[in-house]
């Protein structure tokens, strides 16, 4: 296999398990880590629910795909950065790079359910400080800085995912805020502080992809699974709130908890009224204009929302003493378990079709 510096396809892509291997690293999409999102926090759902060996066994997938696609990503950024520079600089794809945020968190949120709070705040350091930074790169580089305009006809449901990055920092801060007496006060203000932003930047995510879709042509082929995130920034906006009232008295928790709590009502309901309307979408899309409904990386993208509702009712049941929304919340899980293990699967057909085995012969 030959290549011709960085970011160049290889020249013998079918040549080989290498090459074939190298093609899928380079045409690696920046939004993978939803599946750590998804297998992480079905593993909690399962976790709150009492199903404890299920959850252990979501949470290694979690766990070994993190470290899977942290290697990929780095081979990626090494070998191909060209194509790396080019995911940043589209609007369409960059935002997609909050989801590795947004998994760390939520692979820190279950292991701190196995005690293991030391790991959960080394993550949530990391995760904050890439969050803080990423909020300024890719708005920057994927939409002020590009030449393409208007650029509002490039949003689509990726843009969503910043929220839900901005809101996992929420959930991981206010998790270990009551373990971590000394750094109390100042895990509270980071909760509110993210919780408050993800709050705003869903609103502004939300305009954005609105006028995208009322002022271009909508085809079939562009309402893809990443619309599901809309639901799933709402849903993760719930989490975070319903951790945030559960935290110990800080002074900054004090003088938001009745805000939030009130928040974090509205923002459910808002996730479940989205439901119907995310599931006509499909249904348009893949019966009425029969998109083929094969693999892609972005169903991830809907499993994660799905698993997320879940938890939300389950925490803002019990946080807000809603015993018919954790009851939603509960009944939703299988149905994101359900998702999850079908994607799981075609995911893996996949991958034995395009890189494990070689191409069929002409």
């Amino acid at each position: 296999m030959v290549t011709h510096g960085p970011g160049a396809r290889p020249t013998t892509s079918d040549d080989g398990l290498a090459g074939r291997l190298a093609t899928a690293v380079r045409g690696l999409t920046p939004g993978y880590f939803a599946l750590v999102m998804g297998s992480g926090i079905v593993s909690v759902g399962m976790f709150l629910e009492g199903f404890h060996l299920l959850s252990r066994v979501l949470l290694v997938v979690g766990v070994v795909a993190f470290v899977l696609l942290l290697v990929l990503n780095v081979w990626r950024l090494v070998a191909y950065r060209a194509a790396v520079v080019d995911d940043l600089n589209d609007a369409r794809r960059a935002f997609g790079f909050f989801t590795l945020i947004a998994g760390t968190n939520v692979l820190g949120v279950r292991l701190a359910m196995d005690g293991h709070y030391g790991l959960t705040a080394v993550m949530l350091a990391v995760s904050g400080l890439g969050w803080f930074a990423l909020g300024y790169v890719v708005p920057w580089s994927a939409v002020l800085s590009t030449r393409t305009r208007p650029v509002v006809a490039r949003a689509n449901g990726t843009w969503f995912i910043w929220v839900v990055a901005s809101q996992s920092v929420a959930v991981a801060a206010a998790t270990i805020e009551p373990v971590f007496a000394t750094a109390r006060d100042g895990l509270a203000v980071v909760a509110v502080f993210s919780w408050s932003v993800g709050v705003f930047l869903y609103a502004a995510a939300g305009i954005f992809v609105s006028l995208r879709m009322m002022l271009y042509e909508l085809r079939p082929e562009d309402l893809n699974p990443p619309y599901w995130v809309s639901m799933g920034a709402c849903a993760i906006t719930v989490v975070a709130g319903a951790r945030i009232v559960e935290m110990v008295d800080a002074p900054m928790v004090a003088a938001t908890r009745g805000l939030v709590g009130g928040l974090s009502v509205v923002f459910w309901a808002f996730a479940t009224w989205l439901i119907p309307a995310l599931v006509a979408a499909g249904w348009w899309r893949h019966r009425t204009h029969r998109v083929p409904l094969e693999y892609e990386a972005t169903l991830w993208s809907i499993v994660f929302p799905l698993g997320m509702y879940a938890v939300a009712g389950i925490y803002l049941g019990q946080a807000n003493r809603l015993p018919l929304v954790g009851a939603i919340g509960g009944a939703e899980l299988w149905v994101a378990f359900a998702a999850w293990l079908l994607t799981l699967l075609a995911m893996l057909r996949h991958l034995v079709r395009t890189v494990l085995l070689p191409p069929p012969s002409r």
